[in-house]
């Protein structure tokens, strides 16, 4: 299966193993993504998540040789009528795409809504781009491989940049170092990126699955449910004004 999960103690690892094509992904792959991240989110005994690739790539986003003619053909059956329930017969459905279900917000099968408020530490082992980048904005903590870069290409094919990038990289990036990223399209290195505040840590190759797994063990020292309240509030205070966001911290508090 292209998508590793393994648990070990209280840390889950969800390794993209897709080297043929980059490890990019098409629809099933993205399906097999996103069910990891209901797995990890459903299981108790998982207090920690690190997200990593195979090889010197972490993850470039869709497989569009596969990904591009699967969407045409579902939106040609679409306009012709067919019911969205026909066409999207598959569990592995555009809902399940672009960051795999690793959004808050994003549309499960079922019509729910997904909300993760476990941490998860991006191990970055090489090339983050698109649909990768765009994954690891959902991400909290970040170590990245020395030789990785990062890059949202998309404007240098007259195309938009989606699945949050626009969004997320000004509110976690001062405005012109989201700016850098977004309009000049270029490569991104590990050095700058950490400069930026992107990511974390900087280590040499051999050192980001360690590195991601001693954040992990010290994230796994601390309450799990303090843990996760202390990320939901953040998360959602984000998005309100400051007094409504301190009000609702008051909510976990107990105060």
């Amino acid at each position: 299966m292209p998508i590793h999960y393994e648990k070990d103690g209280h840390i889950v690892t969800i390794t993209i193993d897709c080297p043929e094509q980059r490890n990019s992904l098409d629809l099933e792959h993205f399906g097999q993504l996103a069910d990891s991240w209901v797995r990890f989110r459903d299981d108790d005994g998982a207090y920690v998540a690190i997200l990593t690739g195979v090889g010197d790539v972490y993850c470039v986003g869709a497989d569009l040789k596969r990904f591009i003619p699967i969407v045409t053909e579902r939106a040609d059956r679409l306009g012709a009528g067919e019911s969205r329930e026909t066409v999207e017969g598959s569990r592995y459905t555009m809902a399940h795409s672009l960051v795999a279900v690793l959004r808050d917000g994003a549309t499960l099968p079922d019509g729910t809504e997904f909300k993760l408020y476990k941490p998860v530490v991006a191990a970055i082992n090489g090339i983050c781009a698109a649909g990768g980048l765009e994954m690891m904005w959902n991400t909290d903590l970040r170590v990245c491989a020395d030789t990785a870069w990062f890059q949202l290409a998309e404007p240098r094919r007259g195309l938009f940049p989606g699945g949050g990038s626009t969004v997320h990289s000004v509110r976690q990036l001062s405005w012109c170092n989201a700016m850098e990223v977004l309009l000049l399209a270029d490569r991104i290195s590990a050095e700058r990126a950490y400069e930026m505040g992107l990511v974390n840590r900087v280590v040499p190759r051999a050192e980001v699955l360690p590195e991601a797994r001693r954040l992990a063990d010290t994230i796994c020292l601390n309450g799990p449910l303090a843990v996760r309240a202390c990320k939901q509030s953040a998360k959602e205070s984000t998005f309100l004004p400051l007094k409504d966001a301190l009000v609702n911290e008051m909510s976990f508090s107990g105060a």
